[in-house]
């Protein structure tokens, strides 16, 4: 039987983006398109594979953001897995600024037609909205994967990856 936790006050926003700050993640770059194809996007740490039958990730959008309601709408975006040489990407993505595409090379996906940032990424994984989970202040959205692509010569390079409020890349064998 378990017991459930009652009247246990939550810790502080600032006390869980410390402890958060201590896991180190993988960085990437979840893109859109809105239906006039206006590209959208944000740098996401806060994704995971999700299942293998069928193919699925989860990415975590926050609900300000203004990329989450183009990627309802439009029912697809693509992962972009950055490595060590697309953190200016991570940082242009990671601020509201409005011209964060005119700073990146992308192109449109072979399936979806929506951005993929091969100079950045070593990978990208185009998908299906298959779900929406209101979380908090973010949502969690299932993507059903529909195309994944490795990008050379960057599959060559280390994963970019973000701790402890820096950046940093797998370290070399």
């Amino acid at each position: 039987m378990v017991t459930p936790v009652r009247d246990a006050p939550a810790v502080t926003r600032d006390a869980f983006r410390a402890l958060m700050g201590c896991h180190p993640s993988g960085v990437a770059v979840i893109t859109t398109a809105d239906a006039q194809g206006t590209p959208y996007g944000f740098t996401c740490t806060a994704l995971c594979s999700l299942s293998l039958d069928p193919p699925q990730l989860l990415v975590s959008a926050a609900n300000t953001g203004s990329t989450l309601p183009v990627l309802a709408a439009r029912g697809g975006f693509t992962v972009n897995f950055l490595h060590g040489t697309g953190r200016p990407a991570a940082e242009a993505f990671a601020g509201p600024a409005a011209d964060r595409f005119r700073t990146v090379a992308w192109r449109p996906g072979s399936v979806l037609g929506l951005p993929v940032l091969a100079r950045d990424a070593h990978a990208s994984a185009e998908c299906r909205v298959a779900r929406l989970v209101p979380a908090g202040d973010h949502t969690i959205v299932i993507g059903e994967v529909l195309h994944t692509e490795s990008h050379t010569p960057a599959n060559e390079a280390a994963p970019l990856l973000y701790g402890m409020r820096r950046y940093a890349t797998w370290p070399a064998a």
